[in-house]
């Protein structure tokens, strides 16, 4: 029988909600448990439980929870908002968008939900629905910044870039201490913000009470601001201010990559894949495009999305999810069966198949981290295309450093941890490269931005593709991008992010201490601590 969310609150759960609204997390959570342990049929405290185990990166445990809470009361449609955020951010869409066609069916003028609906339409590509849905939101609240700013989000993705601008300077002059808006104008990296700007964003970080979401992104927005100036002492302090806010709340231990990466390289050995070739589904349709965040990814699946036999999806967050479905990896990898891997090679494309919106035989892939499980990709899907983007690890780090992710990539917010970061990264692909000769695809950055032409058909012929000239005009292919580069790959190729850390070079030790002489092969097997030493 449906349980219904009592009225009253008692005096520990009433405790556990405010520790919950002042992210006291350490407080709230043994006062959940205790009380839940006393009531475990009490659905507000289940909720409460649920949503801060989503805080904490939880989500699987968050989804049960919630689960539980919908079973005992179908109608509390707190829980299923909060399952549906829960499901988004789990890279499970449709199942978010049932449950919002839930809430809204009940109440079809609630501004969250309808918002969290378009945010959810926009990550399975449907934008001319989100942007609709958005549109009539702004009929009726044309006061509310957030909208804007999430308006802004989609037009930019589809590339209506002086509209998003609008949209996003619509929220500033209604908000104007919303971080986010500012950084989402840094963030198309063409905007260069005015004297005017910057003054109101330092207006902005000096005001009382200024909460911290909102400083972080302001630091990040003046770095921007202040580094397009030439004025790098004062940009690197605002980036690494915000960097230090953002690397607080994360807790990233550089530690656990590193063991990752050990005990791949432990386990995925020659006679490893020897013994299961011929294992995982057939299918060759995936090409994954991976390695470093703002290695040039996002101009590697432009290209690719540019040939006429390609279709360009998005970061798609399924093949991490399906190698974690398996506690321990990557020990638990041993054990499956050759069925096992077919399945999951089938699974892999059974879900991004929502991501899909044409009848291209192939589709991208360009969540970076992939590299991470690259052994578990080539194991589920050997005909998979693989290609690895290398840019120069410094150039690299640094422009990771400046860039503020809305999830993941929790290790840039630190030098030294990029640095760390890096390294593991070179160390696994150096190490697939020795085990599965041939299987990854390198592109230099470098080499593609400074004679594009033989890198693309390099890139295409690894690809199993033949040339075709849109390749090299891809800054004109009208596609939408979600990425933080979506308004540099609709510009030709330039050389400007080249040596853009030079300027930064007094504040880097921590980063070239990290990355000591480690030899990058995008670039010629330029040893770091020689080019320090010659000053270059």
């Amino acid at each position: 029988m449906p349980v219904a969310a009592p009225a009253y609150m008692p005096e520990m759960l009433a405790r556990a909600a405010l520790a919950l609204h002042d992210n006291a997390l350490g407080i709230a959570e043994p006062l959940l448990k205790s009380y839940l342990k006393a009531n475990p049929l009490d659905v507000r405290a289940i909720r409460m439980l649920a949503e801060l185990a989503a805080r904490i990166g939880r989500t699987r445990d968050a989804e049960t929870l919630l689960r539980r809470a919908l079973d005992l009361s179908p109608g509390f449609g707190a829980a299923r908002a909060n399952l549906a955020m829960v499901l988004h951010q789990l890279g499970r869409p449709a199942e978010a968008l049932a449950e919002l066609d839930l809430l809204l069916a009940d109440d079809p003028g609630n501004l969250v939900h309808a918002n969290l609906k378009a945010a959810t339409l926009g990550r399975v590509g449907d934008f001319a629905e989100a942007l609709s849905i958005y549109e009539a939101l702004l009929q009726s609240a044309p006061r509310q910044p957030r909208l804007w700013l999430s308006y802004g989000h989609v037009l930019k993705t589809v590339g209506r870039q002086t509209d998003g601008i609008a949209a996003y300077r619509r929220a500033i002059m209604l908000a104007p201490t919303l971080g986010e808006a500012w950084w989402s104008l840094a963030n198309l990296k063409t905007v260069r913000f005015t004297a005017a700007d910057l003054r109101s964003m330092q207006a902005a970080l000096d005001s009382p009470g200024l909460d911290e979401e909102a400083r972080l992104h302001l630091h990040f927005a003046c770095g921007k601001a202040e580094d397009d100036r030439g004025r790098a002492e004062t940009a690197f302090h605002h980036y690494a201010a915000g960097n230090a806010l953002r690397h607080a709340q994360l807790g990233y231990r550089s530690e656990a990559i590193t063991e990752h990466v050990d005990r791949s390289i432990a386990m995925f050995d020659k006679e490893f894949f020897a013994a299961r070739a011929g294992s995982g589904c057939a299918a060759g349709d995936p090409i994954f495009v991976l390695g470093m965040p703002r290695a040039g990814s996002t101009l590697v699946e432009q290209i690719l999305a540019s040939h006429p036999l390609v279709e360009g999806t998005a970061e798609l967050p399924d093949l991490p999810l399906l190698a974690r479905r398996h506690s321990g990896y990557p020990d638990a990898i041993a054990e499956l069966a050759p069925e096992e891997l077919v399945r999951l090679g089938n699974d892999y494309l059974a879900r991004t198949r929502v991501h899909r919106r044409t009848d291209r035989p192939f589709f991208i892939d360009k969540l970076p981290n992939n590299w991470a499980y690259l052994p578990f990709l080539h194991l589920i899907l050997p005909n998979a295309r693989i290609i690895d983007v290398r840019r120069d690890a410094i150039a690299c780090c640094f422009a990771n450093f400046k860039q503020h992710y809305a999830r993941g990539q929790a290790f840039s917010y630190s030098l030294a941890d990029m640095g760390r970061y890096y390294r593991d990264y070179v160390r696994l692909m150096a190490n697939v490269d020795q085990v599965l000769p041939g299987r990854v695809h390198r592109v230099s950055y470098e080499r593609m931005v400074t004679g594009p032409e033989p890198e693309v058909r390099a890139l295409l012929a690894a690809c199993g593709l033949e040339f075709d000239a849109a390749c090299l005009g891809f800054h004109e292919t009208d596609r939408p991008v979600r990425t933080a580069s979506s308004e540099q790959v609709r510009q030709p190729l330039n050389r400007d992010g080249l040596d853009a850390w030079r300027p930064f070079t007094p504040w880097l030790d921590p980063l070239l201490t990290v990355l000591g002489d480690l030899a990058d092969p995008a670039t010629g097997g330029i040893a770091f601590a020689q080019r320090r030493s010659n000053g270059q």
